[in-house]
């Protein structure tokens, strides 16, 4: 009798059954994750953004989005880090697809206000910004004004998370 992978496979596979259980108990002695979905009250919230690349605004724009879905609340947010670049008007071409989504956010009623420090220190001047752009005197003077006010503080490292899974489990990718 001639046996093929296939038919060795199942025997393996029957053989182990019994033993799955205790596998699992191995590979999870935590238990399984509880669910909590539960409805966020409406929270304004306030952004501190600064960050080395600008094209990490594409990952703001997602963490942005993600947090007025379930917040209901106003943002703010507050650029004074090297990202300030790519709202200047000269460099509109090179940022263009970041850019054109923070003026969607704006027009979606997100308020974008940058430090007047870090734009100077930068070279810019607030005629070299974005229509959209507040200018405001200090960056986290601004922050904790907007705190004050009842605003929740994010500081949202640019990170995204988006198939992590597979760096340690590339076989699961599908």
């Amino acid at each position: 009798m001639k046996f093929g992978l296939k038919e060795i496979a199942v025997s393996i596979a029957i053989a182990m059954a019994p033993s799955l259980p205790s596998l699992a108990a191995e590979l999870a002695p935590y238990g399984t994750a509880k669910v909590d979905m539960h409805k966020m009250p409406v929270t304004d919230t306030v952004f501190d953004v600064n960050y080395s690349d600008p094209q990490q605004l594409n990952v703001l724009y997602n963490f942005i989005k993600n947090t007025r879905k379930e917040t209901g609340g106003k943002v703010v947010v507050v650029t004074h880090g090297p990202e300030l670049r790519a709202f200047a008007k000269e460099n509109y071409e090179k940022y263009q697809g970041a850019i054109d989504k923070m003026a969607e956010l704006a027009e979606e009623g997100v308020e974008f206000k940058m430090c007047n420090n870090a734009m100077r220190a930068a070279g810019f001047q607030a005629q070299d910004m974005h229509g959209f752009i507040t200018v405001v005197p200090a960056g986290f003077p601004e922050l904790a004004y907007w705190q004050g006010k009842g605003y929740k503080y994010i500081n949202p490292l640019p990170l995204p998370v988006k198939d992590v899974r597979y760096l340690d489990q590339p076989q699961l990718k599908k």
